[in-house]
Protein backbone atom coordinates (compact mmCIF):
# COMPACT_ATOMS: atom_id res chain seq x y z
CA UNK A 1 0.00 0.00 0.00
CA UNK A 2 1.37 3.39 -1.02
CA UNK A 3 1.51 5.81 1.87
CA UNK A 4 -0.37 9.02 1.14
CA UNK A 5 1.84 12.09 0.93
CA UNK A 6 1.03 14.65 3.65
CA UNK A 7 -0.76 17.81 2.55
CA UNK A 8 1.38 20.33 4.41
CA UNK A 9 -0.71 23.27 3.21
CA UNK A 10 -3.66 21.76 5.13
CA UNK A 11 -1.54 20.79 8.15
CA UNK A 12 -0.18 24.28 8.76
CA UNK A 13 -3.61 25.86 9.03
CA UNK A 14 -3.95 24.63 12.60
CA UNK A 15 -0.64 26.04 13.80
CA UNK A 16 1.11 29.32 14.42
CA UNK A 17 2.15 31.03 11.19
CA UNK A 18 5.60 32.68 11.31
CA UNK A 19 5.40 36.45 10.92
CA UNK A 20 8.66 36.78 9.01
CA UNK A 21 10.34 34.17 6.80
CA UNK A 22 13.81 34.67 5.29
CA UNK A 23 15.20 32.59 2.43
CA UNK A 24 18.71 32.07 1.09
CA UNK A 25 17.90 31.06 -2.49
CA UNK A 26 20.79 28.76 -3.39
CA UNK A 27 21.43 26.23 -6.14
CA UNK A 28 20.51 27.97 -9.39
CA UNK A 29 23.92 27.30 -10.93
CA UNK A 30 23.96 23.65 -9.89
CA UNK A 31 20.43 23.20 -11.24
CA UNK A 32 21.57 24.45 -14.64
CA UNK A 33 24.80 22.42 -14.60
CA UNK A 34 22.86 19.19 -13.96
CA UNK A 35 20.89 19.93 -17.13
CA UNK A 36 23.95 20.96 -19.17
CA UNK A 37 22.63 24.51 -19.37
CA UNK A 38 24.35 27.86 -18.80
CA UNK A 39 24.20 29.10 -15.20
CA UNK A 40 22.01 31.97 -16.36
CA UNK A 41 19.21 29.52 -17.16
CA UNK A 42 19.27 28.40 -13.55
CA UNK A 43 18.73 31.97 -12.43
CA UNK A 44 15.79 32.32 -14.80
CA UNK A 45 14.25 29.10 -13.48
CA UNK A 46 14.77 30.42 -9.96
CA UNK A 47 12.76 33.52 -10.82
CA UNK A 48 9.72 31.32 -11.47
CA UNK A 49 10.17 29.68 -8.07
CA UNK A 50 10.34 33.08 -6.42
CA UNK A 51 7.01 34.07 -7.96
CA UNK A 52 5.38 30.90 -6.56
CA UNK A 53 6.81 31.41 -3.06
CA UNK A 54 5.74 35.06 -2.88
CA UNK A 55 2.20 33.96 -3.75
CA UNK A 56 2.35 31.15 -1.17
CA UNK A 57 3.38 33.61 1.55
CA UNK A 58 0.44 35.82 0.65
CA UNK A 59 -1.96 32.85 0.66
CA UNK A 60 -0.68 31.45 3.98
CA UNK A 61 -0.80 34.80 5.76
CA UNK A 62 2.91 35.39 6.35
CA UNK A 63 3.45 39.08 7.03
CA UNK A 64 7.03 39.48 5.74
CA UNK A 65 9.29 37.61 3.32
CA UNK A 66 12.98 38.47 2.88
CA UNK A 67 14.97 36.82 0.10
CA UNK A 68 18.73 36.98 -0.45
CA UNK A 69 18.96 37.92 -4.13
CA UNK A 70 22.47 39.34 -4.58
CA UNK A 71 25.22 39.73 -2.00
CA UNK A 72 28.06 42.23 -1.80
CA UNK A 73 30.35 39.27 -2.51
CA UNK A 74 28.50 38.29 -5.71
CA UNK A 75 30.32 41.02 -7.63
CA UNK A 76 33.23 38.54 -7.75
CA UNK A 77 31.29 36.41 -10.22
CA UNK A 78 31.93 36.64 -13.99
CA UNK A 79 30.72 39.92 -15.47
CA UNK A 80 28.38 38.15 -17.87
CA UNK A 81 26.56 36.45 -15.01
CA UNK A 82 26.37 39.64 -12.94
CA UNK A 83 24.91 41.55 -15.90
CA UNK A 84 22.37 38.78 -16.46
CA UNK A 85 21.29 38.93 -12.80
CA UNK A 86 20.85 42.70 -12.98
CA UNK A 87 18.78 42.38 -16.16
CA UNK A 88 16.77 39.55 -14.63
CA UNK A 89 15.85 41.79 -11.70
CA UNK A 90 14.62 44.45 -14.12
CA UNK A 91 12.62 41.80 -16.00
CA UNK A 92 11.10 40.39 -12.80
CA UNK A 93 9.96 43.78 -11.53
CA UNK A 94 8.71 44.83 -14.95
CA UNK A 95 6.62 41.66 -15.37
CA UNK A 96 5.39 41.12 -11.83
CA UNK A 97 5.01 44.60 -10.38
CA UNK A 98 1.40 45.30 -11.31
CA UNK A 99 0.20 41.92 -10.02
CA UNK A 100 2.17 42.38 -6.79
CA UNK A 101 0.67 45.85 -6.41
CA UNK A 102 -2.85 44.58 -7.02
CA UNK A 103 -2.28 42.03 -4.25
CA UNK A 104 -1.18 44.80 -1.89
CA UNK A 105 2.42 43.52 -1.68
CA UNK A 106 4.85 46.15 -0.42
CA UNK A 107 8.33 45.87 -1.95
CA UNK A 108 11.48 46.90 -0.07
CA UNK A 109 15.14 46.69 -0.98
CA UNK A 110 17.69 45.85 1.71
CA UNK A 111 21.22 46.86 0.77
CA UNK A 112 22.94 49.46 -1.38
CA UNK A 113 20.87 49.63 -4.54
CA UNK A 114 22.04 53.18 -5.26
CA UNK A 115 25.24 51.81 -6.83
CA UNK A 116 23.46 49.43 -9.21
CA UNK A 117 23.16 50.07 -12.98
CA UNK A 118 20.81 52.92 -13.89
CA UNK A 119 18.15 50.66 -15.45
CA UNK A 120 17.99 48.65 -12.22
CA UNK A 121 17.70 51.78 -10.10
CA UNK A 122 14.89 53.10 -12.28
CA UNK A 123 12.86 49.89 -12.02
CA UNK A 124 13.53 49.62 -8.28
CA UNK A 125 12.41 53.18 -7.61
CA UNK A 126 9.25 52.55 -9.63
CA UNK A 127 8.49 49.45 -7.58
CA UNK A 128 9.19 51.16 -4.26
CA UNK A 129 7.09 54.18 -5.15
CA UNK A 130 4.12 52.23 -6.48
CA UNK A 131 3.88 49.81 -3.54
CA UNK A 132 4.99 52.01 -0.62
CA UNK A 133 1.49 52.36 0.87
CA UNK A 134 0.40 48.75 0.35
CA UNK A 135 -0.79 46.89 3.45
CA UNK A 136 -0.23 43.25 2.45
CA UNK A 137 2.86 41.05 2.39
CA UNK A 138 6.09 42.95 2.99
CA UNK A 139 8.42 41.60 0.33
CA UNK A 140 12.05 42.47 1.09
CA UNK A 141 14.73 41.83 -1.53
CA UNK A 142 18.26 41.78 -0.13
CA UNK A 143 20.17 43.20 -3.08
CA UNK A 144 23.83 44.20 -3.04
CA UNK A 145 23.49 43.24 0.61
CA UNK A 146 25.96 42.03 3.21
CA UNK A 147 25.19 41.64 6.91
CA UNK A 148 28.62 42.82 8.04
CA UNK A 149 28.18 45.96 5.96
CA UNK A 150 24.73 46.46 7.50
CA UNK A 151 26.15 46.18 11.02
CA UNK A 152 29.00 48.57 10.19
CA UNK A 153 26.51 51.08 8.76
CA UNK A 154 24.55 50.89 12.02
CA UNK A 155 27.73 51.40 14.06
CA UNK A 156 28.63 54.45 11.97
CA UNK A 157 25.12 55.87 12.40
CA UNK A 158 25.40 55.30 16.16
CA UNK A 159 28.79 57.01 16.22
CA UNK A 160 27.43 60.06 14.40
CA UNK A 161 24.56 60.36 16.86
CA UNK A 162 26.98 60.18 19.80
CA UNK A 163 29.26 62.82 18.28
CA UNK A 164 26.29 65.08 17.59
CA UNK A 165 25.14 64.78 21.20
CA UNK A 166 21.87 63.15 20.17
CA UNK A 167 22.67 60.11 22.34
CA UNK A 168 24.57 59.24 25.48
CA UNK A 169 26.44 55.97 25.95
CA UNK A 170 23.89 54.79 28.51
CA UNK A 171 21.17 55.10 25.82
CA UNK A 172 22.73 52.33 23.74
CA UNK A 173 20.95 48.97 23.89
CA UNK A 174 19.84 46.21 21.54
CA UNK A 175 16.56 47.93 20.69
CA UNK A 176 18.33 51.13 19.71
CA UNK A 177 20.90 49.26 17.64
CA UNK A 178 18.17 47.28 15.85
CA UNK A 179 16.46 50.56 14.95
CA UNK A 180 19.54 51.55 12.91
CA UNK A 181 19.57 48.41 10.76
CA UNK A 182 18.02 48.12 7.29
CA UNK A 183 15.25 46.04 8.88
CA UNK A 184 14.43 48.63 11.54
CA UNK A 185 10.65 48.35 11.03
CA UNK A 186 10.50 44.55 10.66
CA UNK A 187 10.32 41.79 13.27
CA UNK A 188 13.34 39.47 13.28
CA UNK A 189 12.82 36.40 11.07
CA UNK A 190 11.05 33.52 12.79
CA UNK A 191 12.28 31.06 10.18
CA UNK A 192 15.29 30.99 7.84
CA UNK A 193 15.13 28.56 4.90
CA UNK A 194 18.21 27.67 2.89
CA UNK A 195 18.02 25.57 -0.25
CA UNK A 196 20.70 23.37 -1.88
CA UNK A 197 21.81 21.77 1.38
CA UNK A 198 24.49 24.30 2.36
CA UNK A 199 25.06 24.60 6.12
CA UNK A 200 26.14 28.21 6.35
CA UNK A 201 24.63 31.67 6.78
CA UNK A 202 26.64 33.44 4.04
CA UNK A 203 26.71 36.90 5.64
CA UNK A 204 22.91 37.17 5.74
CA UNK A 205 21.05 39.03 8.51
CA UNK A 206 23.62 38.11 11.16
CA UNK A 207 22.13 40.33 13.88
CA UNK A 208 18.50 39.54 13.11
CA UNK A 209 18.73 35.72 13.08
CA UNK A 210 20.18 35.33 16.58
CA UNK A 211 17.17 33.19 17.59
CA UNK A 212 15.71 32.35 14.19
CA UNK A 213 14.73 28.74 13.50
CA UNK A 214 16.80 27.22 10.66
CA UNK A 215 15.49 24.84 8.00
CA UNK A 216 17.77 23.46 5.28
CA UNK A 217 16.68 21.42 2.28
CA UNK A 218 18.71 19.55 -0.32
CA UNK A 219 16.38 20.88 -3.03
CA UNK A 220 17.99 23.34 -5.40
CA UNK A 221 16.16 26.65 -5.52
CA UNK A 222 14.51 26.12 -8.94
CA UNK A 223 13.18 22.76 -7.65
CA UNK A 224 11.83 24.22 -4.40
CA UNK A 225 8.05 23.90 -4.45
CA UNK A 226 5.23 25.52 -2.53
CA UNK A 227 4.55 22.12 -0.96
CA UNK A 228 8.10 21.98 0.40
CA UNK A 229 7.72 25.57 1.59
CA UNK A 230 4.60 24.54 3.48
CA UNK A 231 6.55 21.58 4.90
CA UNK A 232 9.13 24.04 6.27
CA UNK A 233 6.35 26.06 7.90
CA UNK A 234 4.83 22.89 9.37
CA UNK A 235 8.23 21.80 10.73
CA UNK A 236 8.64 25.25 12.31
CA UNK A 237 5.27 24.81 14.00
CA UNK A 238 6.48 21.59 15.67
CA UNK A 239 9.34 23.35 17.44
CA UNK A 240 9.36 25.03 20.82
CA UNK A 241 11.10 28.39 20.70
CA UNK A 242 12.77 29.21 24.02
CA UNK A 243 14.95 32.23 23.20
CA UNK A 244 17.57 31.11 25.72
CA UNK A 245 15.07 30.06 28.38
CA UNK A 246 14.20 26.58 29.62
CA UNK A 247 12.01 23.99 27.98
CA UNK A 248 8.46 24.38 29.25
CA UNK A 249 7.47 20.75 28.60
CA UNK A 250 7.61 18.47 31.67
CA UNK A 251 10.15 15.67 31.40
CA UNK A 252 12.11 17.31 28.61
CA UNK A 253 15.86 17.84 28.94
CA UNK A 254 16.80 21.42 29.73
CA UNK A 255 19.33 23.18 27.57
CA UNK A 256 20.57 26.64 26.69
CA UNK A 257 18.65 27.18 23.46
Amino acid sequence: MVKKKPDYAELIKAGEIPQHVAIIMDGNGRWAKKRLMPRTMGHRAGMSTLKQIVKACDDIGIKALTVFAFSTENWKRPGEEVNFLMNLLVEYLHKELLELHENQVRIRMLGDHATLPSECRTEIERALSLTKDNQGLRFNIALNYGARREVLDAVLALSRKLQAGELQEEDINETLFSSLLYTHDLPDPDLLIRTAGEMRISNFMLWQIAYTELWVTESLWPDFTTDEFCKAIWDYQQRERRFGGLNSSPGQDEDYA
